[in-house]
């Protein structure tokens, strides 16, 4: 999330309702417009709960899918390293191809793919060196029982992977829809159109002003926390970051040359094909 844009959203939207609680402040009878303070205190009581309680709801859904993605990437990324090794026990020449397919494809996954996520432009694209993969090893005939076994593994570790990638990359449409954004904003809209009923020409300008204040500045950061966790990828502070598959490249490169294994990706840094 970008802090200062936040905070500037937050101190606009305050402006806005203080600027209309003082102006109503000035034309208010002393006491409110309410007769009956308790009763009022009453209805904006059941008003802040109810709002209160379905953002909660929200807030905790948005939350779990942004911790779904931060895991499904990590997933994906300790299981790209396990079938490095995995990809070591099949035939030679298809160990050497999956293992150059394997480094692009968490290259593409940290680079060109990372950044479409963030963009919002992925769609349905699928990881292109995914299906390079699933080319080679469609070809692959285990000739020894150790191969039977690293082709077997390889193939469940392939849906693993996947199920990991969708994990990663579901949630960058949001998973909140629209009738519940339409729902929290009037809500907002009715809580803020009330707070104007309690403005009293007997109280002092910064008392009013504190009263509407603290009521936007509350709605208005927990506004923000959905906007976040229902977005979890892009630029900003706590946004998802391809740390645990960068860090997963780092570790594959060291083993390879500790089993010398000499692999030349058929890709640049950033995972786009030579």
């Amino acid at each position: 999330m970008n802090v200062a844009l936040g905070l500037l959203v937050v101190i606009g939207v305050a402006a806005i309702t203080v600027t209309a609680m003082l102006f109503v402040r000035r034309r208010a009878p002393e006491g409110s417009y309410f007769t009956d303070g308790d009763r009022a205190s009453g209805v904006f009581g059941v008003l802040a709960t109810g709002f209160s309680v379905l953002l909660g709801f929200i807030i905790f859904l948005a939350f779990q899918s942004y911790d779904d993605a931060r895991k499904g990437a990590e997933a994906e990324a300790t299981i790209v390293a396990q079938q490095i090794q995995t990809a070591q026990f099949l035939p030679a020449d298809a160990a050497k191809q999956l293992t150059g397919e394997l480094v692009c494809y968490g290259r593409s996954v940290a680079g060109a793919e990372w950044d479409a996520v963030d963009a919002g432009t992925l769609g349905d694209a699928i990881n292109p060196w995914g299906a390079e993969m699933f080319r080679t090893i469609a070809k692959v005939k285990p000739q020894t029982a150790t191969e039977q076994s690293a082709y077997d593994r390889w193939m469940d570790q392939t849906v693993d992977r996947e199920q990991a990638r969708n994990a990663r990359v579901h949630s960058t449409e949001g998973i909140i829809p629209v009738p519940l954004w339409l729902a929290l904003f009037v809500i907002c809209g009715v809580i803020f159109g009330y707070m104007l009923f309690f403005a009293d020409r007997g109280e002092s300008a910064v008392t009013q002003a504190m009263l509407m204040g603290s009521v936007t500045v509350v709605i208005t950061f927990l506004m923000l926390l959905v906007i976040f966790f229902n977005n979890p990828h892009g630029g900003g502070v706590g946004r998802l970051q391809p740390t645990a598959m960068e860090r997963a490249l780092r570790l594959i490169d060291a083993e390879l040359k500790v089993v010398a294994v000499d692999v030349t990706p058929p890709c640049d840094e950033r995972g786009v094909a030579r």
